[in-house]
């Protein structure tokens, strides 16, 4: 793909307490694959994937973030210029969720410009959940997040939440640049994946 199809790069953060999959929804995404005994990730990974939304191509560049305090040390630098942000909690694990609001005062103390904010509720394929669907829908509506359920075992809402999340970028004045010459953005709002709260 060469560079003037290209809409704009952005930049991606998937955050959220360790073990609650964020490297697994990152992988089946990216590489539509899932490895069951992935490590925790040191520091920071990092992903390009190229995406297109109603026409429009787009570059992601996804920052894959360690849930663990002790290899959190570049916080700052994670945050800036990030136009999206991917809150993940694990459905089986009240803890990651009642987190949430640690990751959210975080992402609101470093964040270097204003971003949308997608929940997202994995491991929706285990038997054994605590954390409703509709508690994970009340926590978004409060904060003003995009919000859905998934799976990065079965696949389940994977796409789904990146491509609502860079659509409403994309919709979003001033979120982004404009890379092309005179590429004229096509928006239709009406496409919307069932289950999926756009809050």
């Amino acid at each position: 793909m060469d560079g003037e199809d290209v809409l704009t790069t952005l930049k991606i953060l998937i955050i959220g307490d360790s073990g609650v999959g964020k490297s697994s929804l990152l992988l089946r995404f990216t590489d539509d694959k899932f490895d069951p005994d992935q490590s925790a990730t040191i520091g920071v990974d990092f992903k390009v994937k190229s995406l297109t939304i109603d026409g429009n191509t787009v570059k992601l560049a996804i920052w894959d973030t360690a849930g663990q305090e002790r290899f959190r040390t570049l916080t700052p630098s994670y945050y800036r210029g990030a136009q999206g942000v991917i809150f993940v909690y694990d459905c089986t694990r009240k803890d990651s969720f009642t987190r949430l609001d640690t990751w959210l005062s975080e992402v609101d103390t470093y964040s270097t410009k204003p971003t949308i904010k997608m929940l997202v509720g994995n491991k929706i394929d285990k038997e054994d959940r605590v954390v409703t669907r509709d508690e994970g829908l009340k926590f978004a509506r409060r904060h003003r997040m995009l919000f859905i359920e998934a799976s990065a075992k079965t696949r389940d809402g994977v796409e789904y939440a990146f491509e609502e999340l860079v659509e409403k970028i994309i919709q979003t004045p001033g979120l982004w640049e404009h890379d092309g010459g005179g590429k004229k953005i096509k928006l239709d709002s009406e496409q919307q994946p069932a289950g999926l709260c756009s809050c």
